[in-house]
């Protein structure tokens, strides 16, 4: 089914959406996105989403096993406390993306703002994974509690792919960044490692759906390109509270 975006408001956009869901559509295409917001908003398996144009905050919020496919930019938000489910945005993407983030895949060909996997977690075989193929601004990580962050650089330019304050309260999950890493980038909560047998086998699953999803040759990346970033302790900030 598709649906033509253009000038529609975002409730009555999600409406339609619900609708064709509901009607037993499992392809739905959006044409002239133009900023609206939630869409894809817990959505459950078994529907594809195809976005044409700039979909708005908080797409595939708390989404339950949908795929959504945006052949833009998104805003910020993309996948706020998903559960289930995958994204791929083939442009670039806002502030706070897999913010509390608890299972499904997040892939942005391009490069992402502030915050991108704040207090994202993992429970049981739930293990949410962030894909960046560019850069990404600050506070990457912050508070993550679980789950696979990768950050590929692509594009830049001889500069680290990360900014500062990265992993900052961090104290679960795994963040693998390709390229240089300085000690002043990291929270203090963070330790740099090499990667491990392991992680290659991890990394290898994870960049080989990636560059499927984003139509990339997935043999320029290197494991010794990579550098695991994994927190000090589970409770950082214990000494700080009374009991």
């Amino acid at each position: 089914m598709r649906i033509d975006a253009r000038g529609v408001h975002y409730r009555e956009l999600n409406a339609r959406i619900r609708r064709a869901v509901a009607d037993g559509d499992a392809e739905i295409t959006l044409d002239n996105a133009e900023g609206q917001r939630y869409i894809g908003t817990g959505l459950g398996a078994g529907v594809h989403i195809t976005v044409n144009g700039v979909p708005g905050n908080d797409l595939a919020a708390f989404m339950n096993g949908a795929a959504v496919t945006v052949n833009a930019n998104a805003q910020d938000g993309v996948g706020n406390t998903m559960n289930a489910g995958k994204v791929v945005v083939h442009g670039s993407a806002g502030d706070i993306l897999g913010h509390s983030m608890r299972g499904g895949r997040i892939y942005v060909r391009g490069s992402v703002g502030y915050r991108t996997g704040i207090h994202m977690k993992a429970y049981a075989d739930r293990r949410p994974v962030v894909v960046i193929g560019g850069v990404a601004g600050d506070y990457l990580g912050e508070y993550m509690a679980g789950g696979v962050l990768v950050v590929l650089g692509l594009d830049a330019d001889g500069r680290s792919p990360v900014r500062e304050y990265v992993g900052t309260g961090m104290h679960g999950g795994s963040i693998y960044v390709r390229g240089k890493v300085e000690e002043y980038q990291v929270g203090r909560e963070v330790g740099l490692e090499t990667v491990g047998e392991a992680d290659r086998t991890l990394l290898a699953d994870i960049l080989g759906d990636f560059c499927a999803e984003v139509n990339l040759d997935g043999r320029e990346f290197r494991p010794d390109e990579f550098v695991k970033l994994t927190p000090k302790s589970t409770r950082p900030y214990g000494t700080l509270y009374a009991y």
